[in-house]
C-alpha cells in the first residue's frame, strides 16, 4: 500500500492543482463521455492511458474478461453500466476490448485451472461461444496462438451480447450508436479493431486513416409505417 498511498499524495500536492479548472468544470456540469469501454479487468490494460483520455472522457467498465452478459431483467453491474451510458449519458460509440496474454481466456481454455474459482468459472461461461467458435472453426493451434485467437474471438461474441440489449439495439436501429472490438497487444502496445466488413481485427492507423468499426449504426425500418394502415383499409373493404 505505500506506493499506492505516495500516489494520492503525488495527485493531491502535483497533478490536481495542475488540473484544479479541469476538476472544477466536471464537478459543477458533470461529465460528458462521448464513449463506453467494456475491457479486461487486467491490472496491464488500462483503457484511458491506452487511449491517452484525461477525466471525463470516457466511461469505463472493467471485468474479468471484457464480459458482456446477454441482456436479462436481472441486475448486473455490466448490464447496468451499459443502459447508463447509452441511455444517461447518451455515448455514441462503445468499445469492447480485449488484449493478448488474457487470464480469463487461458482459463477458458483450461477449465481444470478455475476449480477453485466458482465465480470466475460462471462468469466465464458468457465466453463459452468463442470457446466453441475456436474449436470447431480452426485448426491446431498452439497454446499462445489459440489464446490469442480466443481473445479475439471473445471480443466478437461479446458484440453480440451488447446487441442484445434493448437500449443499444435502438440506438444501432436509429443510427446514433456505433460498436467497435478491439484486441490490445501488450508486448508491441499496438490496437488491431474489428473491421464488420471482412470479420479481421486490423491495425489501427493514424488519425488520417479510417477506424474499423464493428457494428454501425444505420437507421432503419423493416417496414413501411403506411402498411399497416393500408391492410386495415383493404380487410375493412372486404
Amino acid at each position: 500500500m505505500d506506493s499506492i498511498i505516495d500516489g494520492v499524495s503525488h495527485f493531491r500536492s502535483v497533478v490536481f492543482p495542475e488540473q484544479r479548472s479541469l476538476y472544477q468544470r466536471l464537478a459543477h456540469h458533470g461529465q460528458q463521455p462521448k464513449a463506453l469501454v467494456i475491457s479486461c479487468a487486467d491490472s496491464r490494460v488500462v483503457p484511458e492511458i491506452i487511449t491517452q483520455s484525461g477525466p471525463g472522457e470516457m466511461f469505463v467498465c472493467r471485468n474479468a474478461g471484457n464480459i458482456v452478459p446477454p441482456f436479462t431483467q436481472a441486475n448486473g453491474g455490466v448490464s447496468s453500466a451499459i443502459e447508463y451510458a447509452v441511455v444517461g449519458l447518451g455515448v455514441v460509440d462503445i468499445v469492447v476490448c480485449g488484449h493478448s496474454d488474457c487470464g480469463a481466456m487461458k482459463a477458458l481454455l483450461r477449465p481444470e485451472a478455475l476449480k477453485d474459482m466458482p465465480n470466475v468459472a460462471a462468469w466465464l461461461r458468457h465466453a463459452e461461444s468463442a470457446r466453441h467458435v475456436l474449436r470447431e472453426a480452426y485448426s491446431v493451434l498452439s497454446d499462445a496462438e489459440a489464446a490469442r485467437v480466443l481473445a479475439m474471438e471473445n471480443v466478437v461474441a461479446q458484440l453480440n451480447h451488447l446487441r442484445s440489449h434493448p437500449s443499444v439495439a435502438a440506438k444501432l436501429a436509429s443510427g446514433q450508436l456505433n460498436l467497435h472490438g478491439w484486441f490490445f497487444d501488450l508486448e508491441v502496445g499496438h490496437i488491431l479493431a474489428l473491421d464488420g466488413e471482412t470479420g479481421k481485427f486490423l491495425p489501427v492507423g493514424d488519425r488520417n486513416t479510417t477506424l474499423q468499426v464493428a457494428v454501425r449504426g444505420l437507421r432503419r425500418a423493416v417496414a413501411d409505417p403506411c402498411c399497416g394502415h393500408h391492410a386495415a383499409a383493404v380487410t375493412a373493404a372486404e
